[in-house]
């Protein structure tokens, strides 16, 4: 019994053993960047954050390996990473997930566990390839951003909602703002909105333009849709 507690304090790791946890580490990596990069339906792709996939798994398998079963290490290497001020702020929710996916697999891949590692890396992808490729989470009708900037000079109240509903399931109001100066004083109103058809996107700008008030239209919607 006293061998078996003086065993926990004990951490033996043979060259082989780190060459071997590294590879792993950086096989499973490339795997987490790949289907990231594969499956990222956002604005602003960053390839840099992309390799850093990759090289965070490598890094924490070693990370990992360093401290072993040894307390005083853990706590050194808490305090050493405390140091480190993060000021990049990771916005998209699935960042964060693939960050802890690859912190994951690298403290199954520096502890020995390679069928964890290898075995979550597959099941774990393959399931977000499979949610993210039926748009699981999706809603079934989308969500338009329309803007119209219009002459406030004899604008009449609610000057665009006969148009609106004739196109829209759904209609909200989020912003008023004026613009221009006091002469030629501009009024800028943007609605969120449901479309009856969404085919029919074109047909409502046009319709909005040709209103005599109307200056200029814009009709947006999240691309990640």
């Amino acid at each position: 019994m006293v061998e078996d507690f003086q065993n926990i304090f004990v951490f033996s790791i043979t060259a082989r053993d780190v060459i071997a946890n590294i590879i792993v580490a950086m096989c499973c990596g490339i795997f987490i960047a790949l289907l990231y990069k594969y499956t990222y339906k956002g604005l602003n792709y960053s390839a840099a954050f992309t390799v850093s996939l990759i090289m965070l798994t490598m890094i924490t398998a070693v990370v990992i390996m360093v401290i072993g079963n040894n307390l005083a290490r853990a706590f050194g290497m808490v305090g050493a990473m405390s140091i480190i001020r993060f000021r990049t702020a990771v916005k998209d929710a699935s960042d964060i997930m693939f960050i802890f996916f690859a912190l994951s697999i690298g403290l199954a891949a520096g502890v020995k566990l390679y069928s964890i590692a290898i075995f979550g890396t597959l099941f774990i992808g393959l399931v977000y390839l499979i949610v993210s490729q039926l748009n699981f989470a999706l809603p079934q009708k989308r969500e338009f951003l329309l803007q119209i900037i219009a002459n406030s000079k004899n604008l009449p109240e609610n000057p665009f909602m006969e148009t609106l509903s004739k196109y829209c399931r759904k209609t909200k109001l989020v912003n008023v703002k004026t613009m221009g100066e006091r002469d030629n004083e501009q009024m800028e109103f943007s609605y969120y909105i449901h479309l009856k058809n969404e085919e029919k996107g074109a047909e409502l700008v046009s319709d909005i333009k040709g209103l005599k008030w109307v200056l200029q239209t814009n009709l947006f919607f999240d691309e990640t849709s």
